[in-house]
């Protein structure tokens, strides 16, 4: 999750809540008397001491001496947004749900989608090109491309690796051994 603070009269600035460090979450946990878990859960709903304590913590690391109080935004002066793989994650895990047999088609599900999600995005412009990619299928995908055959060695390669002490054995599903190759039985 992005926190957006405009303050007033400025310009607005981003602060990415997974940049965090361990040290510093548990710094914004003290302050705002909320476990991780509740301060992300407060961020997808615009929480404000959640939003305030990310913000101060990341505005810490160019302003060491910034003090809790000393920070006290606006309530309309934060808000949050999510960051472009979280819009990926979001929209696949709807489309995954979509019921193709439903009532709805693909056109009223994407409109639906892009009533909302592009509000909500760092990015709209990439949220609206990605669900427009994955609502919208290929007019004619054609044939599907034949797979390159790839050069594998027969035999595995007789040069030790330099984290090893002797030759490198291939185990890979290509391999004459993966599909041969029983798991060795324990004797102790």
């Amino acid at each position: 999750m992005i926190v957006v603070y405009t303050p007033a009269g400025g310009e607005p600035e981003h602060y990415d809540a997974s940049t965090l460090k361990v040290s510093e979450a548990s710094i914004v946990q003290r302050t705002v008397d909320m476990k991780w878990q509740e301060i992300l859960a407060g961020l997808e709903h615009d929480d404000l001491d959640a939003m305030r304590g990310i913000v101060w913590v990341l505005k810490k690391r160019s302003n060491p001496s910034l003090r809790f109080g000393e920070f006290d935004p606006g309530i309309t002066e934060m808000t949050t947004r999510m960051d472009s793989k979280e819009i990926a994650a979001w929209v696949d895990n709807a489309l995954a749900v979509v019921d193709p047999a439903g009532d709805l088609s693909m056109e009223q599900i994407e409109e639906i989608i892009l009533s909302r999600l592009p509000d909500v995005a760092v990015d709209p412009e990439h949220a609206r090109e990605l669900v427009l990619a994955r609502t919208r299928a290929p007019k004619d995908p054609g044939p599907a491309p034949e797979p390159e055959a790839q050069d594998v060695p027969e035999t595995p390669d007789p040069t030790p690796t330099p984290t090893s002490s002797g030759p490198e054995t291939t185990t890979s599903a290509s391999s004459p051994t993966f599909s041969t190759s029983h798991p060795e039985m324990s004797t102790t």
